[in-house]
């Protein structure tokens, strides 16, 4: 009969360490045994999931076939808008975790924009555009890059999204960055950074610091780098605690800025930061590339087994990870090797960045050395066909004459082909930097629109004090003249003709502001009888200051004692393109013999911009008041 052996005792210190074990074990059960199910769960809920995962570093090895079973699903029944997320979701998954290529992003990234156009969803539109230029920046397609940029620009001044736009210009900050110009990276930034703050988008204006922190240490303004750097690690520390890579991005561009101003001191402490806060919050294993820039410090301070044991262990992460398209690195290490004596290693380390090198020129050249191919076997091809056309000469002097003028027109449809790619080539920079004009150019007819609005509130303000009621008629009348130009600079920088204005709306719009400034709108009536008419900016100003003046004086002095009145205003143009300008009222008129009501200052205005453009001016008295302008062009 075997002895009985006693139970060992169990502490109550182990037992609370098995109990969390046991914990422990249970919710990754759960977690995992829920991500396995979603691949049965409405497509909402498998997206829902996803979304909240494509960031993070769980699930690593569930997330790619649960996304690709989703899609799938998607493709057979879900809406268009559904299936531009999934697209969208994978994209993000790919770019955050590296583990494809960027090609693979911008597969996924013009696969939802593709879906949004079908669901036309203009918002979202719009984020895809600009999303998809970053994509293709990581690509170095710079062309794409800017023409789906200024396509989201177009869309998000068309939606009036301040947070778009601000994302935008942050984009477009970081697209000349990508080309060297830090110039204008760092004025699209500025640009930027108003509008991002305006709508509280403190991610993104975290994270346009970052074209400051390069942008000014390219250029060797080291302080100001400096100061970009502390504002976004402020940000983060006050608006957007969750934004946890932002600032391991900061202290490491900034490390770079110090490195170059040679402060390798201050460089060294924003490279162990950067690494350390990598390490907190993904891991020491995910974190190992940041590595080789501590190293790059310790080898310029001549701290050479510091620098291996930190240059090592970067490298080997990336070739870990698969990444071997990189120099610099392994000729840090191969310098490290040989202040310390180690010349075979330095030597095979220095072998392996030569041999990226070539790599990355072969590369290059690749796509020429295909092209040399096909040119090798359309010789070979050619070589064949001169031998059939002698043989061909020989039997018949028709074939021969055939195939010469065959020949020729090939030569030409060739030459007409390439002369086509030449100007189609000319025409995309030609469109590129209109568009960039074109921007440049409503942007000063926004800000000369806010100026104007400046200085309408500062009359308001100042005519608020004053007490002379003729004083305060004449502050009113300025202010409708500052508002009738501002109104004709929001028309150009809000419409798609920069040059011209279309009178009507601008009438309707310019009516209702004058009527809400003498609070009518409910004793005068303002009608319109014209058709569209545009007109350019020189002549659209005048007419609307004479328009503006000749409202005004009706409004004061046309309907006494709340006297219900009606305006009637029409503009048109003739076949020689003279304009004619009619505007009467039903109002008292003016009695023949009285001196004029007012400073005269309307009238003498409106004398002069008739002059101006060349007009001439009739006034009749006929139950009411009816003025006729002709202007001769």
């Amino acid at each position: 009969m075997p002895s009985i052996i006693p139970a060992p005792s169990i502490s109550i210190g182990m037992k609370k360490i098995i109990f969390t074990i046991i914990l422990v074990c249970f919710s990754f059960g759960l977690c995992f045994s829920q991500s396995k199910n979603l691949s049965v769960q409405p497509i909402d809920s498998s997206l829902s999931w996803m979304q909240s995962h494509e960031t993070s570093g769980e699930y690593l090895d569930e997330f790619h076939p649960l996304a690709l079973k989703t899609l799938e699903r998607g493709l057979k029944s879900a809406p268009d808008s559904i299936t531009a997320q999934i697209h969208e979701s994978l994209a993000s998954w790919h770019s955050y975790n590296g583990f494809f290529s960027p090609d693979s992003v911008v597969h996924h990234a013009e696969k939802a924009l593709g879906y949004y156009l079908k669901a036309n969803n203009k918002k979202k539109i719009a984020d895809a555009y600009r999303s998809l230029s970053i994509d293709y920046l990581n690509t170095g397609e710079l062309e794409k890059a800017q023409e789906v940029l200024f396509k989201s620009i177009a869309l998000y001044e068309e939606l009036g999204d301040d947070s778009g736009l601000g994302s935008a210009y942050r984009t477009l900050g970081v697209k000349y960055r990508v080309t060297g110009d830090f110039e204008k990276s760092i004025s699209y930034t500025n640009q930027a950074i108003p509008l991002l703050e305006k709508t509280k988008n403190y991610s993104a204006l975290a994270i346009a610091q970052f074209n400051l922190i390069i942008g000014y240490g390219e250029l060797g303004e080291y302080q100001k780098a400096y100061e970009a750097t502390e504002v976004c690690l402020e940000i983060v520390r006050t608006k957007v605690p969750e934004e946890i890579f932002v600032p391991v991005r900061a202290y490491s561009y900034r490390g770079e800025v110090y490195t170059k101003a040679k402060d390798y001191d201050n460089a060294l402490k924003d490279y162990l930061k950067a690494w350390q806060l990598c390490i907190t919050h993904i891991g020491e294993e995910r974190c190992a590339t940041y590595r080789t820039e501590i190293g790059k410090i310790y080898l310029l301070q001549e701290e050479y087994e510091q620098a291996l044991d930190h240059l090592l262990a970067g490298v080997n992460s990336y070739e870990e990870k698969g990444q071997i398209g990189f120099v610099e690195p392994y000729l840090d290490l191969a310098e490290a090797y040989r202040q310390l004596g180690d010349f075979e290693k330095a030597l095979h380390y220095r072998e392996k960045a030569y041999a990226n090198s070539e790599k990355m020129l072969e590369d290059k050249i690749s796509s020429i050395e295909s092209e040399m191919a096909i040119k090798y076997e359309t010789g070979k091809k050619d070589e064949a066909l001169a031998s059939q056309a002698v043989l061909i000469e020989q039997k018949s002097k028709t074939q021969t004459l055939f195939i010469v003028i065959a020949s020729l027109l090939l030569l030409f449809l060739l030459s007409l082909l390439y002369f086509f790619y030449k100007n189609k080539k000319a025409t995309k920079i030609i469109r590129a930097k209109n568009a960039e004009k074109e921007l440049l150019l409503k942007e000063i007819h926004h800000r000369v629109k806010n100026n104007l609005e400046m200085v309408k509130s500062l009359i308001a303000l100042q005519s608020a004090q004053i007490e002379d009621p003729a004083t305060k008629d004449a502050m009113i009348a300025s202010q409708n003249r500052v508002q009738s130009m501002g109104i004709i600079h929001q028309k150009l920088y809000q419409g798609e003709n920069l040059g011209s204005i279309e009178m009507k709306d601008y009438f309707i719009n310019l009516s209702e502001g004058i009527l809400d400034s003498f609070d009518a709108s409910n004793k005068v009536r303002i009608e319109l009888a014209m058709d569209n008419l545009e007109l350019d900016v020189d002549t659209a100003v005048p007419i609307g200051l004479i328009v503006n003046e000749l409202l005004t004086n009706a409004l004061k002095y046309a309907f006494p004692e709340q006297q219900q009145g009606l305006i009637n205003i029409s503009l048109e143009k003739d076949s020689d393109q003279n304009l004619k300008l009619e505007i009467r009222d039903n109002g008292v008129g003016k009695t023949r013999g009285l001196a004029p009501i007012g400073t005269g200052f309307g009238s003498q205005l409106v004398k002069l911009l008739t002059q101006q453009l060349n007009g001439k001016m009739r006034e009749r008295i006929d139950k009411g008041t009816h003025i006729e302008f002709d202007f001769a062009r």
